[in-house]
């Protein structure tokens, strides 16, 4: 791994959707950790409990769900790219979630995935706009399912 090779802009095009999620996902958990522990958050079981709202499935779909409902703020590459990881075929099942935020939830890891490896400025910008909005995220979700 001494040789760090970026891809062009056609090889990230050509990423299916679960590989631009299985990248967004621990892109994102990173960023999360960060956070917590930026936080002051230092005992394992916090952090582990207080990560989960922004990493679980549930709470990913509704990140996204309050994204797309924010007028202008995904671009049209960037909602392309989160269906393609929403459509993709996976053949691992979601452990706390219906499969239907489960497949929202690899949309939005798919999305993270992308905006990592094409553009770390827009990422910063998605990933703060997640931060300031979970609680509202998670609150609209409650609101429309009526689980947290």
């Amino acid at each position: 791994m001494s040789e760090n090779k970026s891809l062009s802009s056609n090889q990230i095009n050509q990423l299916s959707g679960l590989t631009l999620a299985y990248l967004g996902d621990a892109s994102w958990e990173v960023v999360v950790r960060s956070y917590l522990v930026n936080q002051g958050l230092t005992k394992p079981k916090d952090l582990h409990k207080a990560a989960t709202s922004f990493v679980s499935a549930k709470g990913q779909a509704a990140l996204i769900t309050l994204m797309e409902n924010t007028p202008g703020f995904l671009t049209e590459d960037e909602i392309t790219v989160f269906k393609r990881g929403r459509n993709a075929k996976s053949h691992s099942s979601a452990k706390n979630a219906d499969i239907h935020t489960y497949r929202i939830a690899t949309g939005f890891e798919a999305l993270m995935g992308y905006v990592y490896l094409t553009d770390k400025e827009r990422f910063d910008t998605i990933t703060q706009f997640c931060i300031d909005n979970i609680d509202q995220a998670q609150g609209n979700e409650e609101a429309t399912h009526g689980t947290k």
